[in-house]
């Protein structure tokens, strides 16, 4: 065995499967809640089953995993040759993920660093990649919290929905907001901050909310090194149009990543997301 520090996140980081295998990152399953049915996000449910619920209007909730599931995944871990683990999670603002992982950890074979990185999306996974790859050069645990904690202060996510109905349900942002936006008939744009979904602006129609998306996106970046990523739910069209429009704008572009985001974050923004991360090298 490998004596090595571990990266540990959940599966709100949406990371792609050969980075996850590459840098033997591990990430834990959130649960949708579909009916009556439990689903291990990643696995047992797919976004577009998760769309076609949502457009039928059936009750969609999300759950944490149990700290049970974290004691069992920190000791496969540790069973693996770790020494030490990193477990980097989603904003504790939006889900009691980090709070189990926390409980957890306390038993665990192997010290644990449980960090609540204020993220979500590739803005987490952006963390876990810089915590991997800093253990990778053999680095240890205080220097990947610390690579993973500077991503997350240089990263930025914003995002546009098609309606706040969703979001409102899910009671991560205040119904009056969402009760003036469908009154007003307005385009919301929002972004992340201080972990928590907040109101970024408000635009008249789908096409112009997306093109000030890009332009806040580009204005983020400037000309610095920056990884990008573009997120929808059952809105391919639009993401691979604005993904190509922003190879074309941003001169410091490393990485670009386009992918369509797992139940999780789908059940609370509902069909018709686009999201843009930026995270500065």
């Amino acid at each position: 065995m490998s004596r090595h520090v571990a990266i540990v996140t959940d599966s709100t980081a949406y990371l792609p499967a050969r980075t996850m295998e590459r840098h033997r990152i591990t990430a834990v399953p959130l649960t949708v809640v579909l009916g009556d049915r439990a689903l291990e996000e990643g696995t047992e449910i797919s976004t577009r089953s998760l769309a076609q619920a949502l457009q039928k209007r059936r009750p969609v909730t999300t759950s944490r995993p149990g700290p049970e599931v974290f004691a069992e995944t920190y000791r496969r871990v540790a069973e693996s040759g770790a020494t030490g683990i990193v477990s980097l999670h989603l904003s504790a603002e939006l889900s009691g993920t980090y709070d189990a992982a926390v409980v957890a950890a306390r038993q665990a074979p192997v010290p644990v660093r449980v960090v609540d990185t204020g993220m979500i999306a590739m803005a987490l996974g952006f963390c876990a990649l810089a915590a991997a790859e800093t253990a990778e050069a053999g680095g240890t645990v205080d220097e990947a919290v610390t690579a993973a904690e500077k991503r997350a202060a240089d990263t930025s996510a914003y995002f546009y929905v098609d309606t706040l109905d969703y979001l409102r349900r899910g009671g991560r942002i205040g119904a009056a907001q969402a009760l003036l936006g469908s009154a007003l008939a307005v385009k919301p744009l929002l972004q992340l901050a201080g972990g928590r979904i907040e109101p970024l602006e408000k635009v008249r129609t789908a096409s112009k909310a997306i093109a000030r998306l890009e332009e806040i996106a580009a204005e983020r970046a400037g000309g610095a090194e920056v990884d990008v990523a573009v997120h929808h739910l059952a809105a391919q069209e639009r993401a691979s149009a604005l993904a190509d429009r922003l190879r074309t704008r941003l001169p410091g572009l490393a990485d670009l990543h386009v992918s369509e985001v797992g139940a999780v974050i789908g059940a609370h923004t509902g069909p018709g997301l686009l999201g843009v991360v930026v995270s500065a090298r």
